[in-house]
């Protein structure tokens, strides 16, 4: 496999690593990006750029990273708040009065935000119509009742957390939370992340630009011994587990211009590795004299909220706020560190200790929710070469 950019110093095993994905793992065309204190260490891409083409992948390079996006998209509650703008122990419907009905009175922000809202499904799943629409998923959402008590339990909300956080960026700001990341994060950052991918960048024929992915698989891959495996859940169409994967139903096209055009906080952004890792080093330190978190604001983002089994991954899972942590459900580089996988492949995460950020994206998904073997292991060579 011909390994295209630039490693640092004793970051070379993150080369042999990637390299290896392809010729063992059958990654058909992939990248990655790691940052330690800001400074890129690591900037990697190899394969092509579509997983049914031959065009070669090429830098900057941008594919759909799935719910690697929730990662992205949490960081915008969690600078509302940090600027005074959002409480996170508010109740939700008092930003969104419509949401006050069917035993949601005592939602708080917190709770879509840690996966304890107890909303993870919606009783009629929407259209791919309807679902590219702004205003149908927070509705559809706000009319659901409760599937347990918020604030009981926790359950991965693989769709709706996009819908309520949309909802409620948009009700505090005016702006949808991909608008807001444009103006606020992805702009000063210069940061190659879209939710909502421009017209201009959807037509500019940049050679390389956005690559087109293989389709969704069956969930499954998650690294646990459960009495009930997570695959064996999905393919219940009762379960918890098939109805929040399937509260958009069928699934979109992720290849089609409408749908990287739109905006789901859950599942759609499109990013480039360097992109994803950017990010998240800006988060935890400055980057090009962008900083976004203060170190507060960190330590809400890394501390556990939810851990435990979950009502819809089936395993044991850790959350943050908006964030997956390390765990046995989603290995990272270490106890601190905060992030979101994408299901089938894509990985972003921080590890305030090191210093490191890390981004990877593929256009080749797998049958895995969490801990895809590619990333996975990424992140052990990145552990070897620190």
């Amino acid at each position: 496999m011909d390994v295209n950019g630039t490693v640092a110093e004793c970051f070379e095993p993150v080369r042999d690593v990637f390299a290896r994905n392809f010729e063992a793992l059958g990654d058909r065309g992939a990248a990655v990006a790691v940052y330690r204190d800001g400074h890129k260490v690591v900037d990697l891409w190899a394969g092509t750029r579509d997983i049914d083409g031959t065009e070669p992948w090429r830098h900057g390079t941008a594919q759909v990273v799935r719910s690697a996006t929730k990662g992205v998209a949490a960081a915008v509650p969690l600078l509302l708040h940090q600027r005074g703008e959002l409480d996170l122990d508010a109740p939700v419907a008092e930003y969104w009065p419509e949401f006050k009905v069917r035993g949601k009175e005592h939602v708080l922000v917190r709770h879509v935000l840690n996966h304890r809202a107890g909303l993870p499904v919606i009783d009629r799943p929407l259209t791919p119509e309807e679902a590219l629409d702004p205003l149908k998923g927070p509705e559809a959402v706000a009319a659901q009742a409760p599937v347990w008590e918020p604030g009981t339990d926790h359950g991965y909300h693989a769709l709706t957390y996009g819908w309520m956080l949309d909802e409620l960026v948009r009700r505090v700001t005016g702006l949808g939370a991909g608008e807001w990341i444009a103006r606020e994060i992805a702009g000063p950052l210069r940061a190659e992340f879209w939710l909502g991918l421009p017209a201009a960048e959807e037509a500019a024929g940049r050679p390389g630009r956005v690559g087109r992915v293989e389709g969704p698989e069956p969930a499954g891959g998650l690294r646990a011994r459960p009495k009930r495996s997570v695959t064996e859940a999905y393919e219940d169409p009762g379960s918890l587990t098939r109805r929040a994967f399937a509260a958009i139903t069928p699934f979109p096209d992720q290849n089609a211009p409408a749908y990287r055009a739109s905006a789901l906080p859950a599942t759609n952004g499109i990013a480039t590795a360097d992109g994803l890792a950017r990010v998240y080093a800006a988060l935890i330190g400055a980057v090009d004299g962008v900083r976004l978190f203060d170190p507060a604001t960190v330590a809400l983002a890394r501390a556990e909220e939810s851990a435990g089994p979950d009502r819809v991954l089936v395993v044991n899972t850790r959350f943050g706020l908006g964030y997956m942590l390390h765990g046995s459900a989603s290995p990272l580089l270490g106890a601190g560190s905060f992030g979101h996988p994408g299901r089938g492949g894509s990985l972003g995460f921080a590890d305030p200790e090191t210093g490191v950020a890390f981004g990877y994206v593929t256009n080749g998904f797998r049958k895995t929710v969490t801990a895809d073997p590619r990333a996975q292991a990424l992140v052990r060579a990145v552990r070897a070469a620190l």
